[in-house]
């Protein structure tokens, strides 16, 4: 489904920095190991690197860290002299259950880290350890652990303010649509929610109706394209006993139901003309009647309208009503597919990851960076309910913590990416591979239209102030070619 995001929520950090440059604030991390030279070593390299170390030599020493402050990244042993590294990690999931932990692990005892992240270690590095390899692995848990933080400030910050559950994104698209939502909620105005399959338009009818004076009454959903037409009608409007040959009893229809609330009418553009006609007279004069019955109905239904084709064009075909068209374009809200907000795929991706442990009752699944970039490249047709449906199936199918690129489908990592693949060991971040996909679409797409930067903020639906931001920040330097006057 769909997700959304407000201004006021913390943007995901930008590095201005070179690309091998560590950011100064890089993260905070807490070393629990009883072995003073391995603390020191440890704390040494991650100095380095730009992190706040944190040390502990004992397993009740790192729990009472963790419960006085947060920690980007735990490095545990596995042995340790008070307890037991997988009882500690276990009390760590108890203190924060989305803390990244990476076990440290003596040669031989590969099965017991194996395990650990069975049981929601983030990963394990093995003594003696690569430097290299192993700041890699701290550089992907940070990133990851930040993206999560971020995921739960967005939800929060939108519950708390809007009411809006279930909601992920930062993308200016969304955020528009987002600004534009909770101006119309509190109306009585039709909408129509305009946008390609799977962008989430059930969910923003949703958003509209939670926040609005009819949160209390019903929410009635109804899909035109599955209902088949001679159903659809007695769905709507209800019939009286004999009305039809199956009709043995009088039903109430879904406009008598959502009388109050709120009654949402997906696929729209699939409906008769006739039901058409009979939906018209409803939003003009709020009566209708049962199917065979002669007694007007009076109900206060707001009507909130979703279709994934070109209404006006099926009107200047004569396949829908004019009248009806206008009516219900009284607010219409355009959702953008999901290629048009890519920054929003690693909330989305992180969101889906928790839902589908939690359903599977597994540990927590996390994306490895290689996984995450053609999810971030890939063009999904099929938008949000195709990338959950990809991220559902990559959880059901994987045997241990990390999702890799051999449980996503052929044609998502093999199809519609120009980002070359980066070296994991070459620092590469959830941020730093964010930016270069953005990087690289807006060349792109500079490119195609000769570095008509007017022209190519109009292709993104964005103002020529943003874009310009963009390119300033990304560092993008202008082809002095260009059709710019």
């Amino acid at each position: 489904m769909s997700e959304l995001a407000i201004s006021e929520v913390t943007a995901i950090p930008r590095r201005s920095t070179p690309e091998n440059t560590q950011p100064q604030s890089a993260g905070r991390i807490l070393i629990i190991d009883d072995e003073a030279e391995i603390r020191e070593s440890l704390e040494t390299l991650l100095q380095l690197e730009g992190y706040t170390v944190v040390v502990a030599e004992n397993g009740l020493e790192g729990l009472a860290q963790i419960g006085e402050r947060a920690f980007d990244v735990v490095l545990l042993d596995l042995a340790l002299p008070d307890k037991n590294g997988m009882d500690v990690l276990a009390e760590i999931r108890l203190l924060r259950a989305q803390q990244a932990v990476i076990m440290i692990t003596a040669y031989g005892t590969v099965e017991n880290a194996v395990r650990a992240m069975q049981s929601g270690a983030t990963n394990f590095i093995q003594k003696p350890w690569d430097n290299e390899k192993l700041l890699a692995d701290v550089r992907a848990a940070v990133a990851r652990q930040k993206a999560e933080e971020e995921n739960i400030q967005l939800k929060r910050a939108l519950k708390q303010r809007y009411n809006f559950e279930h909601i992920v994104g930062k993308s200016e698209p969304m955020l528009k649509i987002f600004d534009l939502v909770a101006q119309v909620a509190p109306s009585r105005s039709t909408v129509l929610l305009q946008g390609e399959s799977g962008t989430g338009k059930e969910l923003i009818a949703k958003a509209i109706h939670l926040n609005s004076t009819r949160r209390d009454k019903p929410f009635v959903p109804v899909n035109s394209g599955s209902t088949p037409p001679d159903l659809l009608e007695s769905t709507l409007f209800g019939h009286v006993k004999g009305a039809f040959t199956s009709a043995v009893t009088s039903k109430k229809g879904l406009f008598e139901v959502a009388d109050r609330g709120t009654l949402f009418l997906d696929e729209i553009g699939t409906m008769s003309m006739d039901t058409q006609s009979k939906i018209l007279r409803v939003l003009q004069d709020r009566k209708f009647m049962h199917l065979g019955g002669v007694q007007e109905i009076q109900v206060d239904v707001r009507i909130i309208a979703a279709t994934n084709v070109d209404l006006r064009q099926m009107v200047k075909e004569g396949r829908f009503r004019e009248d009806l068209f206008y009516r219900l374009n009284v607010i219409s809200i355009d959702l953008p597919p999901l290629r048009q907000r890519r920054e929003d795929i690693p909330l989305l991706v992180q969101h889906f990851l928790q839902k589908y442990s939690e359903e599977n009752e597994r540990p927590r699944r996390r994306i490895t960076t290689e996984a995450l970039r053609p999810l971030v490249s890939y063009s999904w047709p099929g938008n949000v309910r195709e990338l959950e449906n990809t991220i559902e199936r990559a959880v059901v199918l994987s045997s241990d913590s990390d999702i890799g690129l051999d449980l996503l489908p052929d044609h998502v990592v093999g199809r519609g990416s120009s980002v070359p693949v980066m070296d994991a060991n070459a620092g590469a971040t959830l941020f730093g591979i964010m930016e270069d996909c953005e990087r690289r679409i807006i060349v792109d797409m500079l490119e195609k239209c000769g570095w008509n930067q007017t022209e190519a903020a109009e292709r993104f639906h964005v103002p020529l102030s943003t874009l310009n931001q963009k390119i300033k920040r990304l560092a993008i330097e202008i082809k002095k070619k260009s059709r710019e006057a």
